[in-house]
């Protein structure tokens, strides 16, 4: 991990009823940290010393987690990434666990148990986000299977889920400027990922992949971008990509921070109608003086 890099992986899930939906990132050099972007600033930019597991909880049993630590906290072996007390971990059935024993913020609720991941399809290609090749993207498992079981809350359920990992060596501010993201099963097997991203240099990128149950990855031409309303409480924008004669909609909003939502939104790709997993980000607010003030409170730092 270069001084100033980054890495997270990044699972999404939604039960199969409806009714819950999480997301969990494992950071290495924490992207969102307001102390990593200090940090930064005066010389202290070791990654390994940034450091988190977020975890989201959607739902009836709302959690969010985030406590940040310093490089004693983190250990590292070719299957298993440890934070703290909470660790993610490959199986020898190729099924991913992710040990969560966070405690949640503003209001300290435990969130205790496990995830299992289970991909249904794996990729291999790696996306190059970037002009200058600093910051890339692998979608690791565009379709999986998890199982959550949780002591606290006491929560128990089953769905379709996404994995994928970023990586860089500076900055995401320093490359990006806004982008929007999505992820929508097509049922069985196959689903559908849209990346769209405006860079500070090099022109905007599009991508728009098609991943199929036996693997094999097809890009088609992605479709045109549609404005979704702003965030109701901190007035993000956001926008999806979607078929020309249907626009998308917002079905639900999951987190609506200053400088960042997810959404499930209903949307239409390649001719169907589906419902994805989006999210827009806004480097720009990010790296803004009263958006720095802010983030403290939502992420601790042991």
């Amino acid at each position: 991990m270069p001084p100033r890099g980054y890495a997270w992986w990044y699972v999404d899930a939604l039960s199969d009823d409806g009714k819950h939906g999480l997301t969990l990132i494992a950071f290495i050099g924490s992207v969102f940290s307001p102390y990593y972007f200090k940090g930064r600033r005066r010389g202290r930019h070791d990654a390994h010393d940034y450091c988190s597991l977020n975890v989201c909880l959607y739902g009836e049993e709302r959690r969010w987690t985030m406590t940040e630590r310093r490089r004693p906290a983190l250990a590292q072996s070719p299957s298993r990434l440890s934070i703290g007390p909470s660790a993610v971990h490959w199986n020898s059935d190729e099924t991913l666990t992710v040990d969560i024993d966070e405690i949640g913020t503003p209001i300290p609720r435990r969130v205790r148990g496990q995830v299992h991941v289970t991909p249904l399809v794996f990729n291999e290609r790696v996306f190059t986000l970037d002009a200058q090749g600093r910051h890339r993207w692998r979608p690791i498992a565009p379709s999986a299977r998890v199982e959550v079981v949780l002591e606290r809350p006491a929560l128990r359920w089953t769905g379709h889920a996404y994995l994928d990992r970023n990586w860089g060596d500076e900055p995401l501010e320093d490359a990006f400027v806004y982008w929007d993201w999505s992820r929508a099963s097509m049922g069985g097997e196959d689903s559908a990922i849209l990346y769209n991203i405006n860079r500070r240099q090099g022109g905007p990128l599009s991508l728009a992949l098609h991943f199929a149950a036996d693997g094999s990855l097809t890009e088609f031409e992605p479709p045109p971008d549609h404005r979704l309303p702003r965030c109701p409480i901190w007035q993000m924008a956001r926008s999806s990509q979607a078929d020309a004669p249907h626009p998308p909609r917002v079905v639900k909003t999951l987190e609506d921070t200053p400088f960042y939502s997810r959404s499930v939104i209903a949307t239409h790709l390649m001719g169907r109608p589906l419902e994805a997993v989006h999210e827009s980000l806004s480097l720009d607010r990010f790296r803004s003086a009263w958006v720095q003030h802010l983030l403290p409170y939502r992420m601790p730092r042991r």
